[in-house]
Parts: C-alpha cells; sequence; structure tokens
C-alpha cells in the first residue's frame, strides 16, 4: 500500500496554489496516494475559466501581480493549474470539492474544471486522509 499525503486547500492566492500544486506532484512523483480536498478560496480557484483571470497575490505583493506574471512566462513557470493537471498523469491524485462551499457559493459540480472529480463531505475527507501526511493551505 503506497503512502498517502492529503492536502486542504482553503486559499486562492496564486502563490498558495502555486505551492500546492508543486507539493502535490511532488508526492505524486513519489509514489504517494494524493487526496486534495477544496474549499472556500481553494475551491473558488477551481471555477471553470479562473485559469484564465488575472493572477491573485497576497496583499505584501500587491501591486507586483503584472511583473510575477511577466516572470513567471519568461522563466516558462507553468501555471499552478497545470502543475496540477501533470501530478494527474504521473501519480495517483484525487481533487475533491467540498460539498458545503460549493452549497454555500450556490455552484455545482459543471461549474468546477474537469480536474475535479468528485465533490465531498468533511467527513469523507477525512476518511481518506486516515493515516496520511496532511497539510492545510
Amino acid at each position: 500500500m503506497a503512502e498517502k499525503f492529503a492536502m486542504i486547500i482553503e486559499s486562492g492566492t496564486t502563490d498558495k496554489l502555486m505551492a500546492a500544486s508543486i507539493l502535490t506532484a511532488g508526492a505524486a512523483a513519489m509514489g504517494k496516494d494524493v487526496t486534495v480536498f477544496l474549499t472556500f478560496g481553494g475551491l473558488m480557484a477551481f471555477k471553470k475559466g479562473y485559469e484564465q483571470a488575472p493572477m491573485v497575490m497576497p496583499n505584501e505583493f500587491k501591486g507586483m501581480e503584472g511583473m510575477m506574471a511577466q516572470t513567471m512566462q519568461a522563466k516558462h513557470i507553468p501555471h499552478w493549474m497545470k502543475n496540477f493537471q501533470d501530478a494527474k498523469e504521473v501519480g495517483n491524485v484525487r481533487i475533491l470539492a467540498c460539498s458545503a462551499t460549493l452549497d454555500m457559493f450556490d455552484l455545482k459540480k459543471d461549474d468546477l474544471e474537469p480536474i475535479v472529480e468528485d465533490v465531498v463531505g468533511v467527513a469523507y475527507f477525512i476518511k481518506e486522509a486516515e493515516g496520511a501526511q496532511t497539510l492545510f493551505i
């Protein structure tokens, strides 16, 4: 049985989504079973079309979004969504949406990018994450 890695993503800022996507890809490349649980801002970042939206950064980087986007493009740094897609191709990665958050924002699974496999409750995620190394981002 493979080791397990679980992550709760509640932030929708680019810095945290990049970190989460890189950690997911790394864990998948190491052969870990990865479960990603999206809630609040993290879930909103997986709405269809969000990948084309302007970069969202935390307060300490406000006003630098344009420069950072240009630098990432010049250095061929992939978008965080691409990192998640690549991770799913490399290993066993499941990306799950929080049912309560979808309900709160009047969203349906069809409103999310296809990379999101399922909509689940917190109890389901906790069961899936049992025994896993777990991070909250």
